[in-house]
Parts: structure tokens; C-alpha cells; sequence
């Protein structure tokens, strides 16, 4: 039975889409049917189809040949003329009702523009278009097929991010599960893929494996924020700090660094330490923000008591006025 399936249809994109939308369907399908994320009896099978899809549609010269030759393209040699193939194809669907013609007592019959004369017993196609196919057009069905390109994600804490180092991952697909080493980047991002070169599907009669992309997802910290390569960190301040000015410990995630609070830091206020973000491997690295939070203190004595209250009798300080 021939091979109806439309890779467009399978990723649920147009004919004219780009490279770059192909990639955005692909990678949303696959997080929705894949193996290990969706527990369908058919997820399985719709996940096969997507990386199939995929992997001919991002391909520029596969997914040419897919928009040339239809669902045939695989079985067509790389130097074949298209015009060559459509009258091949012609005259084999000619032969089909020729045959089915004679056995209906109807007559066959070939429409006259496609020139095309038989004589006897129409015999085997596949001899009367060896010329044009050559021996390649023989043997194996579907001749060699890369393996599909896959993609994993892989959740990483922040520290983790900032250091890199090695991971065991249990792949699953349509080749089954396996398990491989990899090595993560120091100062990867959330988002970033990482690409792991023949380390994706098998490829079939002998042609190359896919590749493996990992996605990076950082999981929520309870203490950092990152953007980018940018980590935030929120500083405590007691009001007296605030006012008057401290230095005090930050803590990021390559370690603890001094901060300066000038006099007067307000809630909000971002201290910037400079290249102490994520690192990046050939680039400059992110910063490390710290962000002033003024804390009051819930319990004071009597003594502290009054002098709070002092403070606010002899202060003309008005928050809720214009500064």
C-alpha cells in the first residue's frame, strides 16, 4: 500500500512554511507525544510520524525531493528527471487499468497524450524502467535512511547550570531506551540545545545515525531568578542598613562576594555585580543582580520601642510624599 501520510499535515504546518516554524511545530508535537511524557497507547505511534515528519522536512535537499516526488521519494535516485519519474509513474497507473480494463471486459486503454504503445503482455515495469533507474532502483524498498534527529529535555538547578559537568540520561524513542553519558556545558542558559552528533535514531541500511538535541530547562530556585545568563538574588536589609549604608555578604551561585549598599537604598533597588552570572564559554558572562528588600524587625523591646518612637517624632521623613 503506498505511502499516503503528509508530513506537512503530521506537523500541522503549510507547504511554504520556514525552517525556523518547522522546528517550533516539531518541537511542541514532541513534548506533547513523546513516549515518556504521554502514557496514549497511540502516542507511540504519533510520535514516530512527527520525528519522521521532521526529520525529512528539516532537511532542505530531503524535504526538495519530498515537494518533487510526493510520497515516492524515497525509492527516486538523486539524478532522476522529474518529468522522467511523472511519466513513469503515468505509465505504470496506464498498465494498472489496462489490466484491470481487460479483466472487466471493458477494454484498457492509455489516453492518447501520454504516447505511450504496448504490444503483447504489458511485463514487468520495473525491467521496462530499468534504463532509467539503473540498479539503484533495485533491492532494498526504501534504500538507505538516515536515522531521525531527537530531542530530550533535561532539567537542570541553576548551580548545576553554573558549573556543568557529567549526566546519565535514559533516552526513549522510536529505537527504544538507552541509556548514554553526556557532558554539560559550564554557563548553559535556559532554552539552550545541546548537540549531541550521532547520538539520535539509527539510520537504516547502513546510512548515519540522527543527532540528539538536549534542551535545557532550569528548574525553579528558591533563591535565584535568571535571565539569560543574569542571576538576581534578593539582599535583606534591616532599615538601619538601608539608611545609613552596610557592606554584607551576597550569595550567588559561584560562591558568596561583598556588596556595597550606598545610604539610602530603597526596597527594589538592584546592586549590580559585575561577570558574576552564568558563565559563557565564548562570550562575556552574565551578572549577578542583588536586590535590596528592606525587612522590619517583629519583635522589639521597650527600650528599642522608644527609640523608634523618637526617631519618628523627630523625623520629617514623609515616604507617601514626592522625593
Amino acid at each position: 500500500m503506498a505511502d499516503t501520510r503528509d508530513f506537512y499535515a503530521i506537523l500541522g504546518v503549510p507547504r511554504s512554511a520556514t525552517s525556523e516554524e518547522i522546528q517550533r511545530a516539531y518541537r511542541k508535537l514532541a513534548r506533547t507525544y513523546h513516549p515518556d511524557l504521554n502514557k496514549d497507547p497511540e502516542a507511540e505511534s504519533k510520535f514516530k510520524d512527527i520525528a519522521e515528519a521532521y526529520e525529512v522536512l528539516s532537511d532542505p535537499t530531503m524535504r526538495q525531493k519530498y515537494d518533487t516526488f510526493g510520497a515516492d521519494f524515497r525509492q527516486v535516485p538523486d539524478d532522476v528527471d522529474p518529468n522522467v519519474w511523472a511519466a513513469a509513474q503515468r505509465a505504470r497507473s496506464g498498465a494498472g487499468q489496462q489490466r484491470a480494463g481487460a479483466a472487466s471486459g471493458f477494454g484498457g486503454g492509455i489516453p492518447p497524450e501520454w504516447n505511450v504503445q504496448y504490444e503483447g503482455d504489458i511485463g514487468d515495469l520495473d525491467d521496462l524502467f530499468g534504463g532509467i533507474f539503473g540498479a539503484r532502483g533495485r533491492g532494498s524498498r526504501w534504500g538507505p535512511m538516515p536515522g531521525a534527529d531527537q530531542e530530550y529535555e533535561i532539567t537542570l538547578t541553576v548551580e548545576e547550570a553554573y558549573r556543568g559537568g557529567k549526566r546519565s540520561l535514559s533516552i526513549s524513542g522510536p529505537d527504544g531506551t538507552r541509556t548514554i553519558d553526556v557532558s554539560i556545558p559550564a554557563g548553559v542558559t535556559n532554552g539552550q540545545r545541546i548537540r549531541l552528533r550521532g547520538q539520535g535514531g539509527q539510520g537504516a541500511g547502513g546510512a548515519a545515525p540522527g543527532d540528539l538535541y538536549l534542551v535545557v530547562r532550569l528548574a525553579p530556585h528558591p533563591r535565584y531568578r535568571v535571565d539569560g545568563r543574569n542571576v538576581t538574588v534578593d539582599l535583606p536589609l534591616a532599615p538601619w542598613e538601608a539608611v545609613l549604608g552596610t557592606s554584607v555578604p551576597v550569595e550567588g551561585p559561584g560562591g558568596s562576594a561583598t556588596v556595597k549598599v550606598k545610604p539610602g537604598a530603597s526596597c527594589g533597588t538592584k546592586l549590580r555585580l559585575k561577570g558574576r552570572g552564568l558563565p559563557s564559554a565564548k562570550g562575556k558572562p552574565g551578572d549577578l543582580f542583588a536586590e535590596v528588600k528592606i525587612v522590619s524587625p517583629t519583635h522589639v523591646g521597650d527600650a528599642e520601642r522608644k527609640l523608634w518612637e523618637e526617631l519618628r517624632d523627630m523625623s520629617d521623613f514623609d515616604p507617601r510624599r514626592s522625593r
